[in-house]
C-alpha cells in the first residue's frame, strides 16, 4: 500500500485489510487484468481504489475509469474513491445520467481529472460525442460485473472498451459468480485472473433471515407500519414492481410512516436527498427496486426487506447484502405466505442461509415459539386487567347505587318533613278562617 495511503488508513480507524483487498492488491498493482469476487460489504470499492491509483500520474488525462450500474452506486463510489485520490494530488469526477450533459461535458474540460466514475449508458453518449477521450487509459473498471454484463448493458460495456487502448488493464468485481464470467477471456481479447474469496471472506456480521407472514399488498403494507415501530428499526425495502412500490409508498404516507422512494426517473438531486436522508437516520423506511440500490454502502444499516421475493438467489444475495455489512448484525425479512416461502426455500436450497419464521410481538420482532407465547401472555394480562376493570366498575356501580338509595331516603323524609309543615300550615289557616267568620 502507498506510504501516504497506509497513514490515512489508520487515521480513518482502518484496523486490517479484508480477504479481498489482500488478495487482488499484487496482481492489480502489478498491471494484470483481475476478475475479484467477494461477498457485499467485504470492501470491493477500496481493493480497487488502493492499488490502482498509485500508477497514476496527476496531469496526464484520463487513466482510469469506473464503470457503476447505477448513479447512486457511481455517486458513492466517486465520495470513496475521492477521498483518497486528493492524497496524490489526483482529481475524480462523476459522469451519471440524470445529471445535464452539457454541463458535465463543460466540467469534464475545465476540471482535466484523472479518474472517471460513471454509468455506462452516460459514459458512451459522451463517448459518441467526442466529449470523452480515453486514449490514455490504463485500467477499466468493470464493478458489479455480473449486473454491467447482462443483458442490453453488456453490448454498451463492450463498446466502451474498445474505444480504450488494447493493453489497458480490465478489473471486474462482483458479489456473485456469473455465467457470463466464464466467457470473459473471449469477450475482452486477454487473460483475466479470478480471485474468489467468497469461502474465505469473514467481513460480514452475523446476519438473520426471517420469515414473516403477510398474504397480500395491504396486509404486507401493515406490516410494514408495524415493523417500522419496533425498537431502533430501518430498512431497505425492494420490490420487484415498480407499481407495488407506489401503492405501499402512498399506504405509508398515509398511515404517516417516515418513508421515501428511490426510483430510476428521479433528479439526481432528488435521489441525493433521499440517500442523504435515509443515512441520518430522517427516514426510516427507503423504498426501492434492485437496480436502484444495487451495491449501497448504508453503514450499519438495521434491516432489509423483501415486499416481493427476489426472483434468483443472486438477487437475494445482493439484496440481502445491504445489511450486516463489515461485522454489524443485521436482518433480513422476507413477507409473503406458506406457498412463497416453499419456493424462496427451495431457491436458496444451494446456500448457506438459515429462514427462520417470525413474528411481531410486544414491539419486536421474535421467533415464532417466542413470539406466541409472548402473546398469549398479554392476551392473558389482558383479561387480568379487563375483570380487575369489570369488577371495579361493579364495585363503583354498587357504590353508586348505594349513594344514590341513600340520597333518595333524605330526600323522601325531607319531603314528608315538608309535607308536615305544610298540612299543620293549612290547618292552621283554615282555623283562623273559622274564627274570623
Amino acid at each position: 500500500m502507498e506510504e501516504k495511503f497506509k497513514q490515512h488508513f489508520q487515521e480513518t480507524g482502518f484496523t486490517k485489510l479484508t480477504v479481498i483487498q489482500t488478495e487482488v492488491a499484487k496482481p492489480l498493482a502489478a498491471g494484470k487484468s483481475v476478475l475479484g469476487i467477494a461477498p457485499t460489504g467485504s470492501g470491493k470499492t477500496l481493493a480497487f481504489t488502493w492499488p490502482l491509483l498509485p500508477r497514476l500520474e496527476a496531469d496526464a488525462g484520463i487513466q482510469l475509469l469506473v464503470l457503476e450500474p447505477s448513479q447512486e452506486l457511481a455517486m458513492q463510489t466517486t465520495r470513496v474513491m475521492r477521498e483518497w485520490a486528493r492524497l496524490l494530488d489526483l482529481h475524480v469526477q462523476s459522469l451519471t445520467g440524470g445529471a445535464n450533459l452539457r454541463r458535465q461535458a463543460e466540467r469534464l474540460k475545465k476540471s482535466k481529472p484523472e479518474i472517471i466514475v460513471g454509468t455506462p449508458g452516460r459514459i458512451l453518449h459522451l463517448i459518441d460525442e467526442r466529449n470523452l477521450n480515453l486514449k490514455k487509459l490504463k485500467t477499466l473498471v468493470i464493478d458489479e460485473a455480473d449486473d454491467l454484463l447482462a443483458d442490453d448493458t453488456q453490448a454498451v460495456v463492450e463498446d466502451i472498451e474498445r474505444t480504450t487502448p488494447i493493453d489497458s488493464q480490465l478489473a471486474f468485481f462482483s458479489a456473485t459468480y456469473g455465467k457470463v464470467f466464464d466467457q470473459l477471456d473471449d469477450l475482452f481479447g486477454r487473460h483475466i485472473e479470478m480471485v474468489d474469496v467468497r469461502q474465505s471472506d469473514d467481513s460480514q456480521g452475523p446476519v438473520k433471515h426471517a420469515l414473516v407472514k403477510a398474504r397480500t399488498m395491504s396486509q404486507k403494507a401493515a406490516m410494514l407500519e408495524r415493523l417500522s415501530k419496533t425498537k431502533n428499526f430501518r430498512a431497505l425495502v425492494f420490490f420487484s414492481s415498480i407499481k407495488t412500490l407506489h401503492y405501499t409508498a402512498s399506504r405509508l404516507k398515509h398511515a404517516g410512516v417516515s418513508s421515501a422512494t428511490l426510483g430510476g426517473k428521479q433528479r439526481q438531486t432528488e435521489r441525493e436527498a433521499v440517500m442523504r436522508g435515509f443515512r441520518k437516520h430522517q427516514i426510516k423506511l427507503l423504498l426501492t427496486t434492485d437496480v436502484a440500490a444495487r451495491g449501497l454502502d448504508i453503514p450499519k444499516l438495521p434491516a432489509v426487506v423483501n415486499f416481493e421475493l427476489p426472483a434468483s438467489s443472486n438477487l437475494y444475495v445482493h439484496r440481502s447484502g445491504r445489511t450486516g455489512r463489515q461485522g454489524e448484525p443485521g436482518l433480513v425479512v422476507n413477507l409473503g405466505d406458506d406457498h412463497d416461502f416453499r419456493d424462496l426455500k427451495r431457491l436458496l436450497a444451494k446456500t448457506n442461509y438459515q429462514l427462520e419464521p417470525m413474528a411481531i410481538a410486544e414491539r419486536e420482532l421474535l421467533g415464532e415459539d417466542e413470539a406466541k407465547k409472548r402473546l398469549a401472555k398479554e392476551n392473558q394480562q389482558r383479561k387480568i386487567k379487563l375483570a380487575a376493570a369489570s369488577d371495579n366498575q361493579k364495585e363503583t356501580h354498587s357504590v353508586t347505587e348505594r349513594f344514590f338509595a341513600k340520597a333518595k331516603k333524605k330526600v323522601r323524609k325531607k319531603n314528608r318533613k315538608n309535607k308536615g309543615i305544610r298540612l299543620k300550615h293549612r290547618r292552621k289557616a283554615e282555623a283562623t278562617a273559622k274564627k274570623q267568620k
